[in-house]
């Protein structure tokens, strides 16, 4: 099935996907009797995955993974030897941490799974006595920790509802337990289900939404299967389903808005962009169920792996670069040590399992991304399965399967839903994170992602090929960068404290307000884990593969609503200030106005990037009367480039306005864990280019400025003025013109008429339009603001007529040129074009 952008997702509604499941017939059983076909082999699949086959197994490449297996199996029996009276394994003591409870569950699944995992023989496989132990401590566990409700429940709600849940749910399905210690935790986790309705699932509930709702009922079907409960897999599997739909904004169902969006866009949390957190984990539960239902009656339609194959293409392949999973799209998870290249092997397991399920063309193009993306970065033996091992070699081993990128060349993808941007070339990629009142500035939980406070506030990434991404992103680049100064960032200069210095644990508490402050309160949500901002102008048109994108930059929510929150609740204003982006071939071109703050200095962050202490850095550049210079310092200057000769990477920056910029080359030493309390306590040291603009309070300031990556000192000194003419750059209009692509970009901020050469927008407005050699224009046309019911251009001089067309664009002529209309209510940013000619 080939999948456009357009048509992701929207071509199954809710109400088809709901019928991929067949009604229970009317003698179906409904409690344990023993396994009859259907269910037994629900649970044949489940274990196949986790366990592998025994054809799996005897493959020389998941040799390390099954060794592995056995080894993290025998640590935990180790543990469980030195274990005291409170404890199931050494060091977790039970009673008053759920961390400790889940985890040692966990690791009773894991030692489970290598006493039944097919293959080589060790003396773990099929050891009865081992099984047996486990079996008795998942027993203890239940009689002592988990089965008195009136003792539970402490903590974090996702460890009851679902953490507990899984690891048990798989450890009784591969020790096949029996009946009475089955039907007992399964009553149980049912009554641990408190946020959802007599045990089962709620769909009108907050925690029941996008990836949790698919843990969920992944828990469930298991349980069905243990249980010989076919109703039970059947009601798991439609409210399952529920998640394969498009979310649409104007049409919510359940008042969810968390999944995945007709642009590509992935939300959880209601408001945070998650696709490389929680959006890969619903990938990996929804392709799971897919492989457990394989051979069975329960799933009856093709379409739900068309949609997975659509969040595959639309969703997931834009954001990975070079095997890196981008940091827009991580939530809290961009504090944590595993992310990027280990994002991206969770992501590829799935689509490794996927293309086994999809139809000829599509799973060729599914196995050729596989196989592009199979880089040294990726450790297959961090798959969760051994079948899916031994698939990935066989997909990078078959000669006959071409390595194909899914993204084009040339692209940029405006994911306005999440308010996101991704532009790639064959050289980089540049990915910009917007916020709004729509969508969160940040998320912060947990003691994870402790200083972000403008990581949405036009923070932008720029991954030069070629280079191992670890170096320069992830956790190191949150560690040793300004949280104040990430690239693209504009921040007040202060100094801010994290959650846990502020309140001295990981939320704010006070359940006597009448905000009602506890850890998982939808005040909590709003106000300290993942605020939105204020402003509502955040998007922008793409125009082929060019974007312009602006927002304003606002407080967020805490700060607006500061008069109704307690008194000791901290909040902090932003800085002012209105950008714009305009991503185009050789550079992004970025234009800040208004930037100001009355009280307190500001700084505006061009860039932050790392090297090793080690690697060589060449500083160079030219002052605005061409004058060589050479850093650090602070200068007007024309044009600057930071060169890593060791890692073999380069980044221009053109100033096309006059700005003293300062250039800074700093040696940082800091834990891993100023970012996150639970990472490991190991210190880093990287040297930290900062290129910043500084301003003193009550200065108001506008910026003007080119990117050019992969740049040579040659390129930079060959920057052509006028190549990249300003047209205008107020917090009203900013506006570019590109001479060389023939294309002009604006975003207008606000109400009225803004008037460019050739062309009058009415109102707040994202325009590209590009003269093509036939004489031919395009025009593209966004509404940021998502409000507004149409959005209207009137072109000067000759009538225009059309040649392609957007539906319901409207042209109108007047007598003094051409009025274009374009119906954008409901179009949720979504850009409109037409192509004209006089």
């Amino acid at each position: 099935m080939q999948i456009t952008r357009r048509r992701l997702l929207s071509f199954v509604p809710a109400t088809a996907l709901l019928t991929a499941v067949r009604p229970a017939p009317a003698n179906a059983s409904t409690g344990a009797s023993g396994q009859p076909a259907a269910t037994n082999q629900l649970l044949t699949n489940l274990i196949a995955i986790f366990a592998g086959t025994p054809e799996s197994n005897a493959r020389p490449e998941v040799a390390a993974k099954l060794a592995s297996m056995d080894q993290t199996a025998r640590t935990w029996l180790a543990s469980m030897d030195r274990a005291g009276a409170t404890e199931v394994f050494a060091g977790l003591p039970l009673g008053t941490s759920d961390p400790n409870l889940i985890a040692s569950y966990q690791h009773l699944y894991e030692i489970a799974l290598a006493t039944k995992r097919p293959g080589p023989a060790s003396d773990l496989q099929g050891n009865s006595a081992v099984q047996a132990r486990v079996l008795d401590k998942l027993e203890w566990l239940h009689a002592n920790y988990y089965g008195d409700q009136s003792k539970g429940y402490y903590g974090n709600w996702f460890t009851w509802e679902i953490g507990i849940s899984t690891h048990v749910g798989k450890a009784l399905a591969l020790l096949e337990a029996p009946a009475d210690l089955i039907t007992q935790y399964v009553a149980s986790m049912d009554a641990y289900l408190r946020n959802g309705t007599d045990g089962d699932v709620n769909l009108d509930s907050r925690f029941h939404t996008g990836a949790n709702l698919a843990d969920i009922t992944t828990n469930r079907i298991i349980q069905g299967a243990l249980l010989d409960d076919d109703r039970r897999i059947r009601k798991a599997l439609q409210d399952q389903f529920t998640v394969f739909a498009t979310i649409d904004p104007d049409n919510l169902q359940h008042g969810v808005t968390d999944g995945y969006y007709a642009d590509g866009s992935f939300i959880q949390h209601d408001s945070v962009a998650y696709t490389g957190s929680y959006g890969k984990a619903l990938l990996t539960r929804v392709v799971q169920t897919i492989k457990t239902l394989d051979g069975t009656d329960y799933a009856q339609s093709d379409d739900l792996v068309g949609v997975v194959q659509g969040w595959v293409q639309n969703g997931f392949a834009p954001l990975i670069f070079e095997g890196w999973m981008m940091e827009i799209v991580k939530g809290r998870a961009v504090s944590r040590t595993t992310t990027g290249y280990d994002d991206v092997a969770i992501v590829v397991e799935a689509i490794v399992d996927l293309s086994d399920y999809a139809a000829p063309v599509d799973a060729a193009a599914l196995k050729g991304y596989v196989k592009f993306t199979a880089r040294p970065t990726l450790n297959p033996n961090s798959f969760v399965s051994p079948v899916s091992v031994a698939r990935f070699a066989d997909i990078t081993k078959d000669s006959t399967i071409t390595a194909a990128d899914l993204n084009p060349a040339a692209s940029s993808i405006a994911f306005n839903a999440m308010d996101k941007n991704v532009h790639r070339r064959p050289g980089y990629a540049f990915a910009l994170a917007r916020s709004s009142n729509r969508i969160s500035k940040y998320e912060y939980m947990s003691g994870e992602n402790l200083m972000p406070w403008f990581q949405g506030d036009g923070a932008y990434y720029l991954y030069l090929a070629g280079q191992d991404q670890t170096k320069s992103f992830g956790v190191d680049y949150y560690t040793a960068a300004s949280p104040y100064a990430l690239a693209g960032v504009t921040a007040p200069v202060e100094q801010r404290s994290t959650v846990p210095q502020l309140y001295g644990t990981p939320y704010y508490d006070n359940p006597g307000h009448p905000l009602n402050f506890t850890s998982s309160s939808e005040s909590q949500n709003t106000y300290v884990y993942f605020p939105r901002g204020t402003n509502q102008y955040s998007g922008g048109a793409t125009l082929g593969p060019y974007a312009a994108a602006g927002m304003i930059q606002s407080s967020d929510v805490a700060y607006a609503d500061r008069a109704i929150l307690p008194e000791d609740f901290v909040v902090y204003r932003n800085a002012e200030s209105t950008k714009s982006w305009f991503m185009l071939d050789e550079e992004i071109v970025v234009l800040a106005a208004g930037v100001s703050d009355q009280t307190r200095a500001v700084t505006t962050s061009i860039d932050a990037r790392l090297a090793a202490p080690t690697d060589q850095l060449a500083i160079t550049g030219a002052l605005r009367n061409g004058r060589t210079w050479s850093g650090p310092g602070t200068a007007d200057l024309r044009w600057l480039r930071y060169a890593n000769t060791t890692a073999g990477a380069s980044l221009g920056y053109y100033f096309l306005s006059p700005t003293q910029v300062s250039v800074d080359l700093a040696q940082v030493t800091r834990s891993r864990r100023v970012v996150r309390t639970s990472n490991p306590d190991t210190v880093i040291t990287k040297s930290v280019f900062g290129v910043t603009v500084n301003q003193p309070a009550k200065a108001r300031t506008a910026l003007a400025y080119a990117l050019v990556p992969n740049a040579t000192e040659a390129r930079l000194r060959s920057y052509l003025y006028g190549r990249v003419l300003v047209l205008a750059n107020t917090p009203r209009l900013q506006a570019i013109h590109h001479s060389t692509l023939n294309l002009t970009a604006a975003n207008t901020f606000t109400e009225g008429r803004h008037t460019l050469p050739g062309l009058t927008i009415d109102g707040p407005a994202s325009v590209i339009t590009r003269q093509h050699p036939d004489r031919t224009f395009t025009i593209a046309v966004s509404d940021p603001t998502m409000t507004r019911p149409t959005i209207t251009l009137t072109l000067p001089g000759r009538r225009a007529t059309t040649v392609s067309s957007d539906a319901g664009i409207q042209l109108t002529h007047t007598l003094t040129g051409t009025r274009v209309t374009f119906p954008t209510h409901q179009t949720h940013g979504r850009s409109l074009n037409i192509t004209l000619t006089r």
